[in-house]
């Protein structure tokens, strides 16, 4: 599984370019095309990392098929701790729409389809957005400022009984509100809305999430839209209640069990097909016949719960139309014999894989920095890039930061000054003084978490058993099926293996790597961490983001959160005769242009 980081982390933006980079999807246009086939699609220029007009303008039966693995749907509500990753929000993206999307590098694009912001003030900073007059839920109720209220208030409102957690159950916490404290201010109605922060926020234009519908929390609490916003403004915990139960509990669901159609609206391209749920089977979406943007290419998009290992013989039988495996050695070669009637694309991934110590208490490498260490001396990251990476991607080299990745710009000026090289290459001998400096009993059990099924983790981790047990520990393969529901959450691990996706953020690391932030699963804590993070986000000059994040990457190694293995290499491969399926780097996977998957005739 990836979890994607989330966008909430704190820091501030410098002023000037980084307050307006960013691309546009053109608006829907006035005048139609001369072609309106969907089979005649434009294609698109891959030089653009936004989505194009393909000049689909009528939407073709049919439907499209893809899999992002076995985990099935858990929720409309896909902001959730419990939720909040890539095999949910592959659905919830094509349903909610916002007013910005990731583009194919990271970059962010603006859905002028939705609505248009603009900076009105850079110091302090201020933003004006403005929904399309034409958006509607798909039940016919306008998009409005309520609904950009809901989500204000869910990452805003603190529990009664403790003003350090969230009354509203969101995987960012209280941090919309700690950035901007007043909130969207604009008639609970109407179409405008005005975000004040007290300070430059460097991830600003990601601050502002797709919103759920305001009108059907209200209905479902028993009050009115209005009266939803006026409880959440003015912090009415009895009107309150009822509210952020249903938002944390209302829009979540039972295996093949879709809520009633009236308690998920769509405001986004696609929309949930009626009884289009089966039970550890798939899930289908059937275009959204409110939308007022430029239509779906094709009619239904079904998402396949299916294991890995079995996608590149779906993809060859037309069982699936698109598939985004795990990158091996082995998938790979098995693609490229399919033939001419599969498309296969390599790229580079915004996705890197990490091994995470636990620093719970009790935990044996909670307080012992030198097991810490003799546990990185025997890992064979040089031997894990070898076997299972290389071979797909040459290029790929052992991960040294985990804020940068080695395809990025700016990562050797972090390397060189944050990271000596001293876990390079694996030391037997290093790492047995090292245990017998933490004055620990061996062999040191060592359980190595990471959600099973998955064949190159299995890998991983048999390599690092037959490194590490010649040092003194005792690797114990538990992956399971429940990694990410209970042994992570849980702590039942000394080492999780798993991976962040990630995409054009600036400051997510923070709700990573801080004392007590939601995403700081193994509960590490360092001051230096803690106070680097802070001027990062105190400052409005890029070149300051640079220096602490060396600083940050300098004491996560010095302190050994964890260890960066490698970023991933990313695998596509579709049907040939689908135009506009395009690869990306970032946490959206390659359903992220899905409405724009078209056949050719």
């Amino acid at each position: 599984m990836k979890i994607r980081r989330t966008s909430a982390a704190i820091a501030v933006a410098a002023t000037g370019a980084l307050l307006f980079s960013a691309c546009s999807s053109p608006a829907g246009n006035d005048e139609e095309p001369e072609s309106t086939e969907t089979s005649e699609a434009a294609e698109v220029d891959p030089d653009d990392p936004c989505k194009q007009d393909t000049g689909v303008t009528e939407t073709a039966d049919g439907n499209v098929s893809f899999s992002v693995g076995e985990d099935e749907f858990l929720g409309y509500n896909s902001v959730t701790p419990e939720t909040y990753s890539t095999y949910n929000s592959v659905v919830t993206e094509r349903i909610l729409g916002g007013f910005w999307y990731f583009g194919v590098d990271g970059t962010i694009c603006h859905d002028e389809t939705f609505g248009t912001y603009e900076v009105t003030n850079e110091d302090p900073l201020q933003v004006t957005y403005t929904i399309a007059d034409d958006a509607v839920w798909s039940d016919g109720t306008p998009v409005t400022v309520a609904d950009f209220v809901l989500s204000w208030g869910a990452q805003s409102v603190p529990s009664e009984e403790d003003p350090a957690t969230g009354l509203f159950n969101h995987v960012s916490g209280l941090t919309y509100g700690e950035y901007v404290p007043e909130g969207p201010q604009g008639d609970a109605d109407g179409k405008e809305f005005v975000l004040d922060y007290p300070t430059v926020y460097a991830d600003w234009e990601i601050q502002v999430e797709a919103p759920m519908p305001a009108h059907v929390a209200a209905e479902q609490a028993g009050v009115t839209t209005e009266e939803l916003v006026t409880a959440i403004r003015d912090r009415d915990y009895t009107a309150l209640a009822p509210i952020a139960e249903f938002w944390n509990t209302g829009w979540l669901s039972a295996s093949g069990e879709l809520p009633d159609a009236a308690l998920v609206p769509s405001s986004g391209p696609y929309a949930f097909k009626e009884n289009g749920w089966t039970a550890g089977q798939s899930l289908t979406l059937t275009a959204n016949e409110e939308f007022w943007g430029a239509p779906p290419a094709t009619k239904e998009l079904t998402f396949r719960f299916t294991a890995a290992d079995t996608h590149v013989q779906a993809l060859q039988n037309g069982d699936l139309d698109v598939i985004e495996p795990q990158a091996t050695v082995d998938t790979l070669g098995q693609l490229q014999a399919i033939g001419d009637s599969v498309t296969v694309v390599t790229g580079s991934s915004l996705t890197w894989e990490h091994l995470d110590f636990n620093f719970r208490e009790g935990n044996v490498f909670a307080d012992s920095l030198p097991l810490r260490e003799a546990f990185a001396l025997c890992v064979p990251r040089q031997q894990i890039i070898d076997n299972l990476i290389a071979p797909i991607n040459p290029d790929a080299v052992v991960m040294n930061a985990r804020e940068v990745f080695p395809f990025q710009e700016n990562y050797e000026a972090v390397v060189s000054e944050s990271y000596d090289g001293r876990y390079d290459e694996v030391d037997i001998d290093a790492a047995k003084a090292k245990i017998a400096e933490a004055g620990v009993t061996t062999p040191v059990t060592v359980r190595i978490g990471y959600s099973a099924p998955n064949p190159r983790r299995t890998d991983q981790v048999s390599l690092i058993k037959s490194s590490c047990d010649q040092a003194g520990f005792e690797i114990q393969d538990v992956g399971a099926a429940d990694f990410f529901d209970n042994t992570l959450p849980n702590g039942d691990y000394e080492v999780a293996l798993f991976a962040w996706a990630g995409s054009g953020q600036i400051a997510s690391g923070q709700n990573i790597y801080a004392t007590g932030q939601p995403q700081n699963y193994g509960e590490y804590s360092d001051p230096v961490v803690d106070e680097a993070w802070d001027t990062l986000a105190s400052s409005v000059d890029p070149e300051v983001h640079l220096e602490q994040t060396k600083i940050i990457e300098k004491q996560l190694w010095d302190t050994l959160f964890g260890i960066p293995v490698f970023a991933h290499p990313g695998v596509v491969a579709f049907n040939s005769d689908l135009q506009n399926v395009r690869d990306t780097a970032t946490q959206s996977t390659v359903v992220w242009n899905a409405e724009q998957w078209a056949r050719a005739s």
